[in-house]
């Protein structure tokens, strides 16, 4: 199967559900539970105070689940997402869906979730936009996230120069409103897809359904005629009006607080939504949030990297850079020169990044204890230090010139130099140490 419910179905079996039958509210308390299980079980909420629908959180929040999401092993996430990216296969089209089952024209029946105490209301935080694309008349899909004004209006929040909104703008410029469908209860295959940043005019859908085995099916819509997986828990048709915006700021990845900003406004035609529906609830900037934004770039730095510099052996998106600002890059150095090529190729690769971290073979890139060893032991800063000024970065760093788009980077080569005598930077090993338990000594 290749609907949300299959995926938590299987989550349960692995023992990785907790079920909350208790009466929660949507205003903060099932932020707060979904926080405290970050890192942990998925929850699923059965008793909601302000809706007859279930709730799903933290539904791909840890590695382990991610990589069952896409049918892999954690060690293998990367070459399964690139392999899904390359090898692209079209889904079956149909008329029928379950989400059929139910409509309405109030967005009200909805639990929309209330996470942060001075974030500007509450938010769908999975919602996938489904728009045509103006030039290839293709599909894109991507995540943004809605905040409600009334019972028939969200405001959408927009990166400036991404697919959807030059779709908007091309739409705008012809005075037209855009018409679009909106999912929200997925499986989490599509959600990993409609997060990775595709090339202009290819569909995120035909990567969705490569994960899957091939399995995707799609249902076309009456109103927008945008075809979304047919599995959906609940679909919204509209328009993205025109000549419409609404203020809203909100919390992003990094935890922090956006700015607030004029976003363009979406007019709600008709709400479906299946039997006994479950609403998918992101937390923002917790390990689900994260995982889903920060894997499928880190599957595109490990392949782009290594393509363009293949003395890389692996490129981690770093848990305290969000998984989105900072990466660490593990070569097999052989020129003094090739730390600073590995910092280079790696900004190339995705302009968010704030700063990159060069580590040798011996150094796992994942152990923050350990790159911040290399630090110690094998930098100099007055020699392996780049910094490049008043360049493009990331809209979410607060830090940052955010309205011009202009960050300060930095690159770190905390590589052992090789005119040093090797010895000098050999880790110490006590023979016989990984077989030792100490358990048997302290008896």
């Amino acid at each position: 199967m290749t609907d949300i419910r299959a995926f938590i179905n299987q989550t349960k079996k692995l023992g990785q559900l907790s079920v909350v039958k208790k009466k929660v509210s949507t205003k903060y308390e099932i932020a707060a539970v979904t926080a405290k299980a970050d890192g942990a079980n998925a929850v699923l909420f059965e008793n909601i105070k302000e809706s007859k629908l279930r709730l799903v959180a933290n539904l791909v929040g840890t590695r382990a689940r991610f990589a069952s999401a896409v049918g892999a092993k954690e060690s293998t996430i990367h070459q399964k997402v690139i392999s899904a990216i390359e090898h692209t296969k079209k889904p079956k089209i149909t008329i029928n869906a379950k989400f059929f089952e139910n409509k309405s024209r109030d967005l009200s029946v909805l639990p929309i979730v209330t996470h942060f105490e001075k974030e500007s209301g509450p938010f769908i935080t999975s919602s996938i936009i489904y728009a045509q694309n103006p030039e290839k008349k293709t599909q894109n899909s991507s995540f943004h996230r809605m905040m409600p004004i009334d019972k028939t209006h969200f405001s959408i929040r927009m990166v400036e120069g991404r697919h959807l909104h030059r779709s908007f703008m091309d739409a705008k410029h012809h005075g037209e409103d855009l018409k679009v469908a909106i999912t929200v209860g997925v499986h989490p295959a599509v959600s990993i897809a409609g997060a990775y940043q595709a090339e202009w005019g290819e569909d995120e859908l035909e990567i969705a359904n490569s994960l899957l085995g091939g399995k995707l099916i799609l249902t076309k819509l009456p109103y927008s005629g945008r075809a979304v997986p047919s599995g959906t828990e609940i679909v919204m048709e509209g328009r993205i009006l025109a000549d419409k915006t609404h203020k809203e700021w909100m919390v992003e990845m990094l935890r922090t607080y956006d700015y607030a900003r004029e976003q363009p406004v979406f007019e709600l035609e008709s709400l479906y939504f299946r039997n006994n529906a479950i609403f998918h609830d992101i937390l923002s900037g917790y390990g689900e949030h994260r995982l889903l934004m920060g894997m499928p770039i880190e599957a595109k730095l490990n392949r782009d990297v290594k393509k363009e510099f293949p003395q890389t052996r692996q490129v981690v998106m770093s848990n305290g850079g969000c998984n989105w600002l900072h990466a660490v890059v593990q070569i097999a150095k052989k020129k003094d020169a090739d730390g600073q090529k590995a910092i280079e190729k790696t900004f190339a690769a995705h302009r968010s990044l704030k700063m990159v971290t060069v580590v040798d073979e011996d150094i796992d890139p994942s152990d923050a204890v350990a790159v911040e060893y290399a630090m110690a032991t094998r930098f100099q800063a007055d020699k392996n230090l780049t910094v490049i000024e008043k360049v493009r970065g990331s809209s979410l760093d607060p830090s940052s010139d955010q309205k011009n788009l202009l960050t300060t980077k930095l690159g770190i080569d905390a590589t052992r130099p090789l005119h040093k005598r090797p010895e000098g930077f050999e880790i110490a090993k006590i023979p016989g140490l990984e077989k030792t338990s100490l358990k048997n000594y302290l008896k």
